[in-house]
């Protein structure tokens, strides 16, 4: 399945005469904790079975992962500089997770590895998303 999106996202963008796009293949959603993929039938932790679907997703020929940013650092160095590293559970220190289970800061993320952090609820949940976007921004310049 993942070959084949890598291999349409080539067709597509060829016959467009475009790049062809970053093909992401999603390991473990973030709001995932290890008792919810015990009860779901899994052994593997969440970091285990996110390393396990990230190199079979890279073997298939995808650019890169979405993964939460706890496991950012392990999937880095399992696959090196090239992976390229999205990910959503971007909090500010001090926030609720919500319904998130694997979450970590902007400055944590990067300095984990990260190359794109996904951020939504902790600006536009917030009381001030002006002040909660200036906070997230000195967060990432941190990392």
């Amino acid at each position: 399945m993942m070959r084949a999106a890598v291999e349409g996202a080539a067709q597509g963008a060829a016959a467009a005469n475009q790049p062809r796009p970053k093909v992401l293949a999603v390991t473990v959603l973030t709001s995932l904790s290890d008792a919810d993929l015990a009860a779901l039938g899994h052994s593997a932790s969440a970091g285990q079975l996110a390393a396990q679907l990230g190199r079979l997703a890279m073997a298939a020929g995808v650019d890169g992962l979405v993964c939460s940013p706890r496991e950012v650092r392990v999937l880095r160095d399992l696959l090196g500089p090239t992976a390229f590293l999205c990910t959503p559970g971007i909090r500010l220190e001090g926030s609720a997770p919500a319904d998130q289970s694997r979450v970590a800061t902007p400055a944590a993320a990067i300095r984990s590895g990260a190359d794109l952090l996904v951020v939504g609820r902790p600006i536009h949940g917030a009381a001030d998303p002006a002040e909660a976007a200036r906070r997230l921004a000195s967060s990432i310049s941190a990392g």
